[in-house]
């Protein structure tokens, strides 16, 4: 009776351990979430850890800060801070990166109504040069619309809409919205009938590398996701220093948008090793953010030759 017990508590003991052996030998498929570095715990809320900042090239670029604020518009305050010049938040700016807003600004108020965000600020926001004020604009757009359910930017001077900038001369209509672009690239015969599409290129910084968004304006009128790919399969990026790490054999087979998920089926030349069937990183998040500017889809599903591979959660499901 004993041996019995004992080799029943033997065999239920290998056979645990074989179980933790396979897993570890086949782990699941990698589920990605744009949320994984781009939201912080608070004591009331979930913010985004998501900034826009200046690169070392002059580009709008993508980095992660860690702030923590209790509600939205303490949040979106200090995001407009982190952009200021030698402001209360420069410690926090990734090397590399830089803020653009002058650095006498004051930030009069902010208020969220539904989906827009109102901000008024001082009269220094007219000292930007006429280099920075389009800059400028663009990432205080990405950086108050990364707040959930925020899409339009109003901005005013001491309580008066600001329309002009002294400098530049550049006029500017309201709201702003992450549609109107970022670092834009104009390619068009004409203005009728124009496209802009948002695709997210690696830039190379100290440690890693970080993501740059880039609007193509086109008179090119195919859905958006074929540009995007093509776009980042292309063998000529506008910058060297901008870069895709998709290959450039790989083809977008089909695709498909039902209930806030977009399924994409491409060829194999997805796949960084084909025979572990793995994709890089960098593929998933560069076709995923790009998905996330130009679509309202919740998830990304990549399917390979019509075999799902993994996906990207773009937005929490509740």
């Amino acid at each position: 009776m004993l041996r019995k017990f004992a080799y029943n508590k033997i065999f239920r003991t290998t056979g645990m351990l074989l179980l933790l052996l396979l897993l570890l030998l086949f782990p699941a498929s990698k589920e990605y979430s744009l949320e994984d570095d781009r939201v912080i715990k608070t004591s009331s809320s979930t913010q985004k850890n998501e900034v826009f900042l200046i690169d070392k090239n002059g580009y709008v670029a993508r980095c992660n800060v860690d702030i923590n604020a209790e509600n939205d518009e303490k949040y979106a305050t200090k995001l407009i801070e982190l952009l200021i010049i030698g402001g209360k938040y420069e410690e926090k700016i990734p090397n590399g990166f830089r803020a653009i807003l002058p650095a006498d600004l004051k930030i009069n108020s902010v208020s969220i109504n539904d989906d827009d965000i109102t901000i008024d600020v001082s009269n220094e926001i007219y000292d930007l040069g006429k280099e920075d004020d389009e800059l400028a604009i663009e990432a205080l757009t990405f950086n108050l619309t990364s707040i959930e359910g925020i899409s339009n930017l109003y901005i005013n001077v001491d309580g008066s809409p600001l329309k002009t900038f002294s400098i530049s001369g550049r006029n500017v209509i309201q709201p702003f919205t992450k549609e109107k672009g970022v670092n834009k690239i104009y390619d068009v015969i004409n203005y009728k009938n124009v496209n802009n599409v948002t695709v997210y290129y690696l830039s190379k910084g100290n440690n890693d590398y970080y993501y740059v968004p880039v609007t193509k304006v086109t008179n090119d009128n195919r859905d958006k996701i074929k540009i995007i790919i093509d776009e980042l399969t292309s063998s000529h990026i506008y910058e060297t220093n901008l870069m895709s790490f998709l290959n450039y054999n790989a083809k977008l087979l089909s695709y498909d948008i039902s209930d806030e998920v977009l399924t994409l089926n491409f060829n194999n030349f997805l796949f960084d090793d084909e025979n572990a069937k793995s994709i890089l990183e960098e593929v998933i998040y560069s076709i995923s953010l790009s998905v996330r500017d130009n679509y309202n889809v919740k998830e990304v599903i990549f399917n390979v030759d019509g075999k799902e591979i993994t996906k990207s959660v773009i937005k929490n499901i509740e």
